[in-house]
């Protein structure tokens, strides 16, 4: 339809002025992948946002995923966990079914990863267990109702450039420990050759009581684990607590055990 501009300026010059209107926030492109039987994930980039083996679609393919949880040693029978950073699902989804009796709470910023995950990762519809919401995760651990309110929280939160955490400063990874109880535990994916390492490091130490690393993986993946107090590390307890791991789960445990004591 052709609309003459006089008319336009015409009518506009006798509105009153409008409000600027907000801002839209602008994502990245979500894209798919597959290959060898595994779906992968994208933000428009070669870079890898998550992964599902189509077969076994509740299983944690990547290795880091696996690694984020390793809070599993120390916590059995979790009651409440959150997830910041959506992915394809994966880890949302192994809670949910891992821990039939545990609320689960995925926190994701841009609404085409949740349709995607819905449509093509398998994201299981919310219910009285799950709610994934779509909202800021700054927003989520600044909220005071999440404050004391999980056993465990797990951040994997990256653009499209997949080099370092969005969210990585004091403030932010404080707002994490208060979510947690006295008992809570993090897990967040660092990039082990990237400048944003030590600086995640940096400030996860400074809002934490104590924080160990696990060894890389792919390509340059590091999973921290984040404690409000120092944590229990003897061996044969956490020896045993990893062979049951394994036998309800098919994680290897085992390897999270020697990956402790080594950074210990």
């Amino acid at each position: 339809m052709l609309i003459k501009r006089k008319s336009i300026e015409k009518e506009e010059s006798s509105r009153p002025p409008r409000p600027p209107a907000p801002r839209k926030a602008k994502y990245a492109p979500v894209t798919l992948s597959e290959m060898n039987g595994v779906r992968y994930l994208h933000f428009g980039t070669e870079w890898v946002q998550g992964a599902m083996r189509i077969r076994k679609p509740d299983w944690l393919e990547l290795e880091y995923a696996q690694q984020m949880m390793a809070w599993m040693l120390w916590i059995e029978q979790p009651l409440r966990i959150a997830q910041l950073g959506l992915g394809t699902a994966a880890l949302t989804k192994f809670c949910y079914r891992q821990f039939p009796a545990a609320q689960v709470r995925a926190v994701e910023l841009n609404p085409a990863v949740i349709t995607v995950c819905e449509s093509m990762f398998k994201l299981p519809p919310n219910d009285e267990r799950l709610a994934v919401l779509e909202m800021d995760a700054l927003d989520f651990v600044n909220d005071a109702a999440n404050h004391a309110a999980f056993d465990a929280l797990q951040v994997d939160l990256y653009d499209a450039t997949a080099r370092g955490p969005v969210l990585d400063s004091a403030d932010f990874y404080s707002a994490c420990a208060a979510c947690l109880a006295p008992h809570g535990i993090m897990t967040v994916n660092l990039f082990g050759d990237h400048p944003s390492y030590a600086k995640n490091l940096k400030a996860m130490k400074f809002a934490f009581g104590h924080v160990i690393c696990l060894p890389e993986v792919h390509d340059g993946n590091v999973v921290a684990i984040a404690f409000k107090s120092k944590p229990a590390l003897d061996a044969a307890a956490l020896a045993a607590r990893a062979a049951q791991i394994v036998a309800d789960s098919k994680l290897p445990a085992k390897s999270w055990v020697k990956g402790i004591h080594s950074a210990v």
